[in-house]
């Protein structure tokens, strides 16, 4: 009668400290990624980290009237909400592996 192998618990750690420096390095990557977001055909970017620190907005002059603020405010929020989806695409895409509980490093 043969017993199942046990696992090698110093592989077993090796494995766990390599995908912590792989999601640690996913992470930094994410947090220096800059994005942005755009709205109205363009006339209002906003450009973000990955992190979702605000690095930049821009206003086409061309979409700014006094008489209708209320149109401008809500492209400022439409390119911040692009900005923000995009950052959350880049964070899956970088963090996707992990999420499957490490079966993508052979643990």
């Amino acid at each position: 009668m043969t017993t199942p192998q046990q696992p090698d618990m110093n592989e077993l750690l090796a494995q766990a400290a390599e995908m912590q420096a792989q999601l640690q390095k996913a992470q930094e990557e994410i947090l220096a990624t800059t994005v942005t977001g755009t709205a109205g055909g363009g006339l209002v970017e906003v450009t973000m980290t990955g992190g979702a620190e605000l690095r930049a907005v821009r206003i086409d002059p061309k979409i700014v009237d006094p008489e209708d603020v209320e149109t401008l405010q809500d492209l400022v929020i439409g390119a911040f909400r692009d900005a923000h989806q995009r950052a959350g695409q880049i964070a899956e895409e970088k963090l996707g592996p992990f999420a499957a509980g490490g079966a993508g490093f052979g643990i």
